[in-house]
């Protein structure tokens, strides 16, 4: 990039005081804090320019205005014995960048250091001045930590690639980097083969693996640590100019471009569906010019913890330690370099290089090597097939088809369960504790997720979790969890990983979840619920599933009545929510539908189930109605609101018109939205969840507003806040739990099944195609 032809550099003297002033109140305003300059003329001319300078100051202009600076002063390191440079502050007016006026500036200071014979160069960014992090990695720039950057400035300096980690810490150059910026959740694209995935980042690293199931340990598990726990990247040695990133069709074929200064190049990243070993395929195909590229594989087993035994065998390079074994079969020459496998290779136009990284049991010998262009071709066959089940069109067809995709992608294969996020520990609230383990199975997430996929003609996905469910459930009713692991395991045991610093410092990384040993009643209304709509849909309960049901509901019978921890699996003490009363009168009443439009044989339960259900439907309306706040509240005779209370209408506990309804989902637009979406509930407020610190606003009860709006007859409303949501997705089309309208970025873990979930139901609601709303969950 070229400076204009009237730019200059030049140091300041005492008389440009007046424009240095000027500079730092631009820089201030800029930095969203003009009220904290407090510096005079008279100030910065006795510490500028006095006996003892403090700082020095480098001045930019085009022709004779200024337009930006540079203001830095000696450090000292002890390690080098030399000194240094300090970099305090580096500003181009946001009307004159984009014209090397910042690169100049540094490439300036770096001649003065390297004439003074200093040994580094150093600097901070605030951490959300994205421009000048890209900028700064643009040229080359090593992260030490999350604030300071160095240079080493003994050597010839020039703008080059950062061969580090992304950015965000690291080292002088020359030395290990150990981590990198943080990627933001909704930059990063998801992978799968139907039985574990991955998630890549938008400039090509994958930085989370859990192999050989979605709840393996980590193999590469950078995303929640930092590069030492692993990650696997490719990048070109040039400067990247742009990249842009799809999925190829209806699939979870990634196609990433990067255009650099000497031509461009595709990285096609997928996971073929499979048998028992799974595959990451990378492959880097030329599009123009020759572009000199480099890979860097790190891989540490047990989420980031275990650094295994590397040799090259079995026509690739091997990595085992434990249970746990990788080969990565290549035509590219690697090496090992710091405990990481680097390559360097060039591609042409036309040309592609194939990754192939394979797990296998340790114990066993590798599989035999698959042909990458195959088994792209039979990943796209795959999704190609899949896909053109889908019986929806119209109006939001492909963010509808992009949902239903990542709830293939979240389904694990072999057993039917589908986990609820492919990720643990993404946090809720940057920096807080709300971190949770979300690669099992719910049966609330599962049993939404059922009703999706077979109303979108998925029936074969909807069969093989219903089986899955009543395998998972068997036994004695009083053990039914609200969550279990994909094959049905009960054990998930809930423990936190100390050598993993958490996403962008948000600790505890967590392990299991213990919540996984809650009472919620909601779980027996949703299970129910999915029976009957299943059912209707014509898969039809046999006799051993109808009996299993009925052993529920007598368990239901006697515990209906019990406080519980609700569907937001707090931590603060059972209460009596309102929500889980509401979802115990579905399980009764789809009980006692079952038996009227299903044929179901229950004829000595049937009126006893009626009169429950009754009894629980007049109770709720007494004691969860408050008339003073004129909403149904949280929990049984409180004043605190719950976004879970959108589903009264949508279950068909009451009408959406309703006055009392009415009034709630009024109510809840007053008090529990933020920026046009809705929070489940205040935590600071109602105290009930045990833990400190705020979220942000909930995708799927936003989504649940927007059909309760629908349903009021407010219908161009709903379909702006539809609109909006949409809008919430990344790129590719993928949702998180949450969302923090402050710094307008997603929040929790990724992607999220209840979120798309609930984009797909909002969806057939707004446009009409939810025959059975008036009459089911």
């Amino acid at each position: 990039m070229k400076t204009h032809s009237d730019f200059q550099i030049r140091p300041a003297h005492v008389e440009d005081v007046p424009i240095i002033l000027e500079l730092i109140r631009d820089l201030a305003t800029y930095e969203r804090a003009p009220h904290e300059v407090s510096a005079t003329e008279e100030q910065l001319v006795n510490v500028l320019f006095g006996a003892r300078p403090a700082a020095e100051v480098l001045l930019a202009f085009e022709g004779k205005s200024p337009v930006g600076f540079a203001v830095f002063f000696h450090n000292f390191s002890t390690w080098l014995g030399r000194p240094g440079l300090y970099l305090e502050d580096l500003f181009v007016k946001p009307e004159n960048r984009g014209k090397g006026y910042g690169r100049a500036l540094l490439v300036e200071r770096a001649k003065i250091a390297r004439e003074r014979g200093c040994g580094r160069m150093e600097w901070a960014v605030l951490d959300w001045n994205e421009s000048a992090i890209k900028f700064y990695r643009s040229l080359g720039a090593k992260p030490m930590d999350e604030w300071s950057v160095p240079i080493d400035a003994s050597r010839d300096w020039k703008p080059r690639r950062d061969e580090s980690g992304r950015s965000g810490a690291g080292a002088r150059l020359g030395e290990e980097s150990v981590a990198k910026e943080k990627t933001k959740i909704e930059d990063y694209a998801f992978l799968s083969d139907t039985q574990t995935g991955a998630l890549v980042s938008r400039d090509g690293c994958v930085d989370w693996l859990c192999l050989p199931r979605f709840d393996s340990p980590a193999c590469f598990a950078s995303l929640l640590g930092d590069t030492r726990n692993g990650h696997w990247r490719f990048f070109p040695e040039g400067e990247v100019v742009e990249t842009r990133r799809r999925y190829r069709g209806d699939s979870l074929i990634l196609e990433t471009e990067i255009e650099t200064e000497s031509g461009a190049v595709r990285l096609i990243d997928f996971m073929p569906p499979r048998g028992e070993n799974p595959d990451i395929i990378r492959i880097v195909e030329g599009l123009r010019g020759k572009v000199p590229m480099q890979m860097e594989l790190i891989v540490r087993f047990d989420y980031g913890q275990i650094v295994p035994w590397v040799r090259k065998d079995h026509s690739g390079l091997e990595a085992i330690a434990g249970p746990d074994g990788l080969i990565l079969r290549t035509p590219v020459e690697t090496y090992g370099k710091d405990l990481t496998t680097v390559a360097k290779f060039t591609v042409t136009e036309g040309e592609k290089v194939p990754f192939v990284l394979t797990w296998f049991a340790s114990h066993k010998n590798p599989p035999r090597a698959i042909n990458p262009d195959h088994a792209l071709r039979d990943t796209e066959k795959f999704w190609r097939k899949w896909s053109e089940q889908f019986r929806g069109q119209g109006e939001w067809r492909d963010a509808v088809m992009r949902s239903l995709v990542v709830l293939k992608g979240l389904t694990y294969a072999p057993t039917g369960g589908l986990v609820a996020a492919a990720t643990t520990s993404l946090p809720e609230q940057i920096g807080g504790p709300r971190n949770w383990d979300y690669r099992y199975c719910w049966l609330r997430d599962a049993t939404f997720a059922l009703l999706s996929l077979l109303r979108s003609g998925y029936r074969e996905e909807a069969k093989s979790w219903r089986t899955w469910l009543l395998r998972a459930v068997a036994g004695s009713p009083a053990q039914m969890q609200i969550m279990y692991g994909v094959r049905g395991e009960r054990r998930l045991d809930e423990l936190e990983i100390p050598w993993l610093s958490g996403y962008e410092r948000s600790a505890p990384v967590r392990i299991g979840n213990a919540a996984s040993n809650q009472f919620q009643l909601d779980v027996y209304g949703e299970v129910l619920a999915a029976m009957w709509q299943a059912d209707r849909l014509g898969i039809k309960l046999e006799e051993p599933d109808w009996a299993m049901m009925v052993q529920l509901m007598k368990f239901l019978e006697s515990n209906w009545q019990k406080p519980d921890e609700g569907i937001w699996e707090v931590r603060g003490g059972r209460k009596h929510f309102t929500h889980s009363k509401v979802m115990a009168w579905l399980a009764f009443d789809r009980a006692v539908k079952l038996v009227e439009e299903c044929g179901c044989a229950a004829a000595e339960h049937y009126g006893r189930w009626q009169k429950i259900r009754d009894l629980i439907h007049a109770e709720v309306c007494e004691r969860g109605y408050n008339p003073r706040r004129k909403a149904f509240t949280q929990v049984y005779d409180s004043d605190a609101l719950d976004a879970s209370l959108l589903t009264i209408p949508l279950v068909s506990f009451l009408p959406a018109t309703d006055e009392r309804v009415r009034n709630t989902i009024e109510a809840i637009e007053r008090e529990l939205m933020e920026d046009g979406f809705v929070l489940r509930y205040r935590p600071e407020q109602c105290g009930v969840d045990g833990l400190p610190g705020r979220e942000g606003v909930f995708i799927p009860c936003s989504f649940w507003l927007a059909d309760c709006l629908y349903l009021l007859g407010r219908k161009k409303e709903a379909r702006e806040l539809f609109e909006r949501l949409l809008d919430l997705r990344n790129d590719l089309g993928l949702l998180s739990e949450e969302y923090d309208p402050r710094e307008k970025r997603q929040l929790g873990n990724f992607p999220q099944a209840f979120s798309h979930v609930a984009l797909i139901r909002a969806a057939r609601i707004l446009r009409d195609e939810d025959v059975l709303l008036r009459s089911e969950d």
